[in-house]
């Protein structure tokens, strides 16, 4: 069963997360349980290097679905499951649609233990664990062709370049003959397009469907590019936030170089809202790599995407630093952060002696208390309203 918020309105404004509605929730019954065989344990390297651990099932139904591979998550969930090849196990599916092993029914008898690989199956470099992370990663990067791979299509992808034709079939094919190896080779797929066309299923329209699709995205969003790299704990959101502070590639490139040696010039990232300590490292790791800056060299020499500049009116609070607290009645917190944003403002999370003005709905406690000891202008929400309604 589904619930559902029966206002189209609230609708709108409760909007999504980044798989589902917040105006909806699903109510399932408890999950149908059968017992099998775990023949073998097999690895598979995603986008981010991550070893997930895949278990081969002896085919089983479930639910009326016939299940015959199941995650075992990482290498602390094998631990806790105890499972090895050969052993039996009670599977379900998770919500009715994730197959997951439950208990290990012969954990007691004696057999060797699954031994995690320390290295990569894919490309062979050292797989290791950060320090208090649970997940180990191949550190190979983009040597490795199964990262290759999935950072090729999470490249595609709707959420950063959106290239219309080129999805995960594409990709595979294109690497396998040769044609992309790296982000920047997709712009130069049209010097391979009588070799395309020769290929099975593809007709002229089609490539060049495909090839004016690839043109397109030469001028892409500069925040899209940066989160189609994959460089880790660099999200979309968080791509938006580095490009509004430091507006091109180049010069996010550059802060990055310097960050790594630089006190002061790690501190400019994590001055940003919302950006910390992790992903300053991230950016520094990413770019300390000289493989790594290659890859970036040749995908900015076939791009050319315009300055992230965030359009704005001209408002009250333009260029000021607002902060909002307590309980906001007719919108919500990143409604409010957005209107900022658009009337010039910057949005913080916390008070400080750079807060100019802050909006205190029902219940503001310490944010108040504080801004009062600094002297900070504090509306309300009635005052906030008047103000995003005068910019027009």
């Amino acid at each position: 069963m589904v619930y559902k918020v029966d206002r189209l309105d609230w609708q709108q404004r409760l909007g999504f997360v980044a798989k589902s509605p917040r105006w909806a929730i699903a109510h399932k019954f408890p999950a149908e349980q059968a017992q099998t065989t775990l023949e073998s344990i097999d690895i598979q390297v995603g986008r981010t290097g991550k070893l997930t651990p895949v278990g081969r099932l002896k085919p089983v139904t479930v639910g009326g679905v016939v299940v015959s591979n199941v995650t075992l998550h990482n290498r602390d969930e094998i631990e806790r499951l105890g499972v090895r090849p050969g052993d039996r196990v009670l599977v379900q599916r998770a919500g009715d649609v994730i197959p997951q092993v439950v208990e290990n029914l012969t954990r007691d008898e004696k057999r060797e233990a699954y031994v995690f690989p320390d290295h990569c199956p894919e490309c062979n470099s050292e797989a290791v664990a950060e320090e208090g992370e649970v997940d180990v990663r191949c550190t190979g990067g983009l040597i490795c062709p199964a990262q290759r791979f999935q950072r090729l299509v999470h490249f595609v992808s709707r959420a950063a370049l959106d290239i219309d034709g080129l999805g995960e079939k594409s990709i595979a094919e294109f690497i396998e003959a040769g044609f992309i190896e790296s982000p920047a080779d997709i712009f130069r797929l049209h010097t391979h397009r009588k070799e395309i066309l020769a290929r099975d299923g593809w007709q002229e329209k089609s490539v060049d469907n495909l090839l004016a699709a690839v043109e397109k995205k030469r001028s892409a969003d500069a925040a899209r590019l940066l989160f189609g790299l994959g460089i880790r704990h660099i999200g979309a959101v968080t791509a938006r936030d580095l490009m509004k502070n430091f507006t091109t590639l180049p010069r996010l490139a550059e802060v990055a170089i310097a960050a790594r040696e630089d006190e002061a010039v790690r501190a400019e990232i994590t001055a940003i809202d919302g950006v910390g300590p992790t992903v300053a490292e991230a950016l520094a790791d990413f770019f300390h790599e000289p493989h790594n800056r290659a890859v970036w060299d040749d995908l900015l020499s076939e791009v050319s995407p315009p300055d992230y500049i965030v359009e704005t009116r001209d408002s009250a609070v333009a260029g000021k630093t607002v902060v909002f607290t307590g309980k906001l009645e007719t919108m919500s917190r990143d409604e409010a952060k957005a209107q900022a944003e658009a009337l010039g403002a910057k949005a913080s999370g916390s008070v400080s002696a750079k807060t100019d003005l802050l909006v205190a709905g029902p219940g503001a406690g310490s944010k108040m208390k504080k801004a009062a000891e600094l002297g900070i202008e504090v509306i309300d929400e009635a005052a906030w309203a008047e103000i995003v309604k005068a910019a027009g």
